[in-house]
């Protein structure tokens, strides 16, 4: 009983919000300046998005934490507010405000923490007159074996890019095959095979994996680069070994396999988020300032189509007016330079987006009470 108390008197102290803002001064200090070397994406997981920050000898695969990471940061400092405001204030009309300020703040903290964990982010690019009912995720990628046999749905199973270490093996029982991975690189660059010149073997002994070199490449740092992850992957069927093949990101066409007689498709695209509905581009404009190439409006106009609920109906997708529709919400982010007819909305399901808003209301309606009711009280002796 008394090391609990102790360890809530710690909790909450005065002295524990100064260190957790000092962390988190030099945490974002460090972050930014990481941000140069690893990209935004790599740097925001590692320094913001985790409990602790490792650090790795460059020999080995050990990970030593050497700080506390955004995770832990925000956790210990939620529950510090908690805890200080249940052991230094008593609730009383006069201190409505501070309440309300510290539930906001609470709020927001919470907010902040499941916007990390729950939301997603991917995107849509649509030529006009193309219908989808998914969109990718252009940062990781997946394996994909499918079965094509019935012409209407293909019977698809997918492997995401976590599970393709070296060495691994894949089983599922949906799967025709055992998939054991030979190599893998998180990212790559392909180019075609010199038979006569070449001097190695190939990466793979069927399909294109024959006439294909492979080079690994070190992670992509800028936001407009992206990883494009390649695997050489070994299929095994209860019969035996089918050889290698190689499978990456950068290669669009699928390549076919036979088990008993039956044809299979294997390969990796980036990861799909498949909806209930499909939107199909309509007409996609692309204004530009007089005389420059300088982007003036760009918009969308999409057509909703939900199979489920009947509902059929178009929409205008621009800047600062995204459609919001089955839990995620679609913005006009980019267009492609080489063709006019290419729109890209960037999809995010965040289910906790309101937090954030209702947290900063009820912050700035606190401090609003809070400074009336002094302001009340000090007319009140002043004018007594």
């Amino acid at each position: 009983m008394r090391g609990i108390k102790a360890a809530f008197r710690v909790l909450s102290s005065l002295k524990l919000t100064v260190v957790c803002l000092s962390c988190s001064l030099v945490l974002v200090f460090v972050g930014t300046l990481a941000q140069v070397d690893q990209g935004l994406y790599l740097a925001q997981a590692r320094y913001f998005g985790s409990f602790f920050v490792f650090w790795s000898p460059r020999a080995g695969g050990l990970r030593i934490p050497v700080f506390p990471g955004g995770y832990l940061i925000g956790t210990v400092l939620l529950l510090n507010l908690i805890a200080a405001h249940s052991v230094r204030f008593t609730f009383s009309r006069k201190k409505i405000g501070i309440f309300m300020v510290h539930i906001g703040i609470i709020l927001l903290l919470l907010g902040q923490l499941t916007t990390e964990m729950l939301s997603v982010e991917s995107h849509m690019r649509l030529t006009e007159g193309q219908s989808l009912s998914y969109s990718e995720n252009g940062r990781r990628s997946e394996l994909v074996v499918l079965d094509p046999s019935d012409p209407l749905v293909d019977d698809v199973v997918a492997i995401p890019q976590g599970h393709l270490k070296l060495n691994a093996e894949i089983r599922h029982p949906r799967l025709p095959v055992t998939l054991k991975v030979r190599a893998y690189h998180p990212n790559s660059r392909l180019s075609r095979r010199a038979p006569m010149v070449a001097t190695t073997p190939p990466p793979a002994d069927h399909g294109l994996g024959q006439n294909i070199e492979v080079a690994a490449a070190p992670p992509a740092v800028k936001m407009d680069e992206r990883n494009l992850p390649t695997a050489v992957v070994e299929l095994v069927a209860p019969s035996g070994s089918l050889g290698t093949w190689l499978v990456s990101s950068v290669l669009e066409d699928f390549q076919d396999f036979q088990v008993a007689g039956k044809t299979f498709k294997i390969g990796m695209r980036f990861e799909r988020y498949y909806k209930p509905f499909s939107i199909e581009l309509q007409k996609f404009t692309n204004e530009k300032y007089r005389g420059t190439e300088i982007p003036k409006n760009f918009a969308s106009r999409v057509r909703v189509k939900h199979a489920q609920t009947g509902e059929d109906r178009e929409v205008s997708i621009y800047m600062n007016n995204p459609l919001r529709y089955g839990g995620e919400t679609y913005y006009q982010s980019g267009f492609d330079d080489k063709d006019p007819r290419v729109t890209i909305l960037q999809v995010v399901r965040n289910p906790t987006w309101l937090t954030p808003y209702v947290a900063c209301i009820l912050t700035g309606a606190g401090l609003i009470v809070q400074f009336l009711t002094h302001l009340v009280g000090f007319a009140k002796r002043r004018k007594s």
